[in-house]
């Protein structure tokens, strides 16, 4: 199905879009003894302070699923309908959180800001996303809810940007509700062109961008002096936890706005302009992160020096009897 602006919206029943296996390169390997087990390929893209590109890795054309990595992008969108929130918490709608207590109590406090409740919420029940709130769960008793699930927050906003504009609450992850719309024309509006609509996990509609045109969208936003980025760099804890890397890269490194996405997405940007996009092709998490300190490295970053801390607790090691053998490494962009 499409709207008079020729989106596609989504459907189970259209034709697959694949993706030209010459789009992606390596992008990262593991080895295990010394012998190179595993090969993820990808896609990458780095901006420089004028917008150029200053590394690339395949072909940043090729249109993919950013998934969380969209958030900054949604939030702007509300934050234009009128949604008002604190720095901390707009961080939160940005989110894709731990599922620690100051998420669910934050999630609680964009509710109840106009008078809505938990049953409002629309995501897709879970647990916690990190690894020791979720065994905590599980020990409390709790049933997998839609408050635990990591992108409450983001849903929390989308019912109060509702509310005060007078939209409907129940149809609120509908593709065709005016909330949704107005998060593709400001999506479209900070020139990253919306080419198809899916369904996120969470329930929410996904939008499918060309990898590019969303590092250039990311860099308009910092040059527009985003509230979001701001927020997000202000309370780096809010948008993920404490393990996560997004949240520790931009403790690390200040001024810095990161946003992990699942299945192998990140982007980052500067309150200069500089941007990065890099998608995993085929989903790993721990290519992900590997390949998230070669962006940083292309984005000014000190990664080998001054945050070499940092940068060697995101290393990703391959376990052989319980202890590392080997370890994943980024390829180098060019």
């Amino acid at each position: 199905m499409s709207d008079d602006s020729g989106v596609e919206r989504h459907g189970t029943d259209a034709a697959v879009v694949e993706i030209d296996p010459s789009a992606v390169q390596l992008l990262a390997t593991a080895d295990r003894n010394g012998v190179v087990e595993t090969m993820h390929h990808g896609v990458a893209i780095a901006l420089g302070v004028d917008g150029e590109v200053v590394a690339s890795l395949g072909d940043p054309s090729v249109t993919i699923y950013p998934r969380s990595a969209l958030k900054p992008f949604q939030t702007a969108a509300m934050l234009s309908l009128g949604l008002d929130l604190p720095d901390r918490l707009v961080a939160l709608a940005t989110a894709s959180h731990a599922g620690a207590r100051l998420h669910l109590d934050g999630v609680v406090e964009i509710l109840s800001s106009v008078g809505l409740g938990l049953e409002a919420l629309g995501n897709t029940p879970d647990r916690p996303l990190d690894p020791t709130e979720r065994e905590a769960s599980i020990v409390a008793g709790r049933s997998p809810s839609s408050l635990q699930q990591n992108c409450s927050g983001k849903h929390a906003a989308m019912l109060v940007t509702c509310r005060i504009n007078g939209w409907p609450l129940d149809d609120y992850l509908d593709v065709e509700h005016p909330l949704q719309r107005a998060i593709v024309t400001t999506i479209d509006g900070l020139g990253a062109s919306v080419r198809h609509i899916g369904i996120d996990g969470c329930g929410a509609p996904t939008h499918a961008l060309e990898l590019g045109e969303m590092a250039q969208a990311l860099r308009r936003l910092a040059l527009d002096d985003s509230p979001v980025l701001a927020a997000m760099s202000a309370y780096p804890e809010m948008v993920a936890g404490r393990t996560l890397d997004d949240t520790m890269w931009m403790q690390a490194v200040p001024g810095l706005a990161a946003k992990r996405g699942a299945n192998g997405v990140m982007a980052l940007v500067r309150t200069d302009g500089r941007a990065a996009v890099l998608k995993v092709a085929d989903g790993s998490d721990l290519a992900r992160r590997v390949a998230t300190v070669e962006a940083l490295r292309h984005l000014g970053v000190d990664v080998d020096g001054e945050h070499r801390a940092t940068t060697e607790q995101m290393a990703a090691p391959v376990l052989g009897h319980g202890a590392p053998v080997g370890t994943h490494r980024a390829a180098p962009w060019k």
